[in-house]
C-alpha cells in the first residue's frame, strides 16, 4: 500500500506552482493603487517558489510568486519602487503593525 503520494516539483525546484501573468498583474495593480510601496524579495524554499512582498505606506501588503529574484527586482524597477532582499533587511515595522490591526493576512 502506498502511504504518500509523490509531489512533482513545478516551480524551480519547489513544490509550488510557477509564477504566472495573474501574479504580475496583481502586483502591478497593488503598486499603482497605493502609495509608498516597497518590494521585499523572498528566496525560494523547497516548498515555495521565489516570492515578493509589496508593502504600502500604511503597512498593507500582498505576496505573490515571481519567476526569480531578478524578475522581482526588474518588476520593482519597472514600477519605480525600491526593492530589498527580505532575508537581508527583514520586513518594515509598519507591516507588522498592519498585521496586528487587521489580522495576519495581506491581500
Amino acid at each position: 500500500m502506498r502511504w504518500f503520494k509523490r509531489r512533482r516539483k513545478d516551480a524551480e525546484g519547489s513544490l509550488d506552482r510557477a509564477a504566472d501573468d495573474a501574479d504580475t498583474s496583481h502586483l502591478e495593480d497593488f503598486a499603482r493603487s497605493r502609495r509608498g510601496v516597497e518590494a521585499f524579495v523572498e528566496p525560494p524554499t523547497t516548498m515555495t517558489a521565489t516570492t515578493v512582498v509589496f508593502v504600502a505606506h500604511d503597512g498593507e501588503w500582498t505576496r505573490r510568486r515571481v519567476k526569480d529574484a531578478e524578475a522581482a527586482h526588474e518588476l520593482a524597477k519597472k514600477l519605480a519602487i525600491p526593492a530589498y532582499d527580505a532575508q537581508v533587511v527583514g520586513y518594515p515595522q509598519r507591516m507588522r503593525d498592519w498585521n496586528r490591526k487587521n489580522g495576519s493576512r495581506g491581500s
